[in-house]
């Protein structure tokens, strides 16, 4: 014969409760966790659109083929302006790229140079959203200082070194 060994009530109630108190502890670091994440994302997000217009002006300084220099949009050359004039030859034709600040936006305009007197600052892609968008260039050392201000007020700013050309204007 066999025996069975009788359990006591008080054991199956024990071992609901550890496994409930497992449940919570799991569904705490849960929600810990999950706050955590969401407080990083948001970080990183904020920390992308501060330094994404700045970024990219760079990378588009970096990759110039030809002088670089700033001025306004519709005149020459100076050591502040709101323009930045990337220039390089398409084929054996002068062209020039255009990066401003117009409209809640950082814009890029590429044109011939020839034929800058005919476009307008709404003629531009917009490439990011901005709250400003400004440039100098120191003349003596030739730096280059990109300074922008995101759209919740956060400013970011770099400063290049144009390796392209003497940052002479055409």
């Amino acid at each position: 014969m066999r025996k069975t060994a009788e359990r006591h009530p008080v054991e199956g109630v024990f071992v609901l409760l550890l496994a409930g108190v497992f449940a919570v502890c799991v569904l705490l670091v849960l929600f810990t966790g999950a706050r955590t994440y969401r407080a990083l994302a948001e970080r990183d997000a904020e920390a992308y659109a501060r330094r994404i217009c700045v970024q990219y002006v760079a990378a588009k300084v970096r990759h110039a083929g030809g002088p670089v220099y700033v001025g306004n949009f519709d005149g020459g050359p100076s050591e502040n302006g709101d323009t930045l004039f990337l220039l390089e030859k398409d084929g054996g034709v002068a062209c020039c790229t255009r990066i401003y600040y117009y409209d809640g936006a950082v814009r890029e305009l590429f044109t011939e140079v020839s034929g800058d007197g005919r476009f307008r600052r709404e003629d531009g892609v917009p490439v990011t959203d901005a709250k400003a968008l400004s440039f100098s260039r120191d003349a003596g050392t030739g730096l280059l200082t990109v300074r922008a201000e995101d759209e919740a007020g956060l400013f970011s700013s770099v400063r290049l070194l144009p390796r392209a050309g003497e940052g002479a204007a055409p």
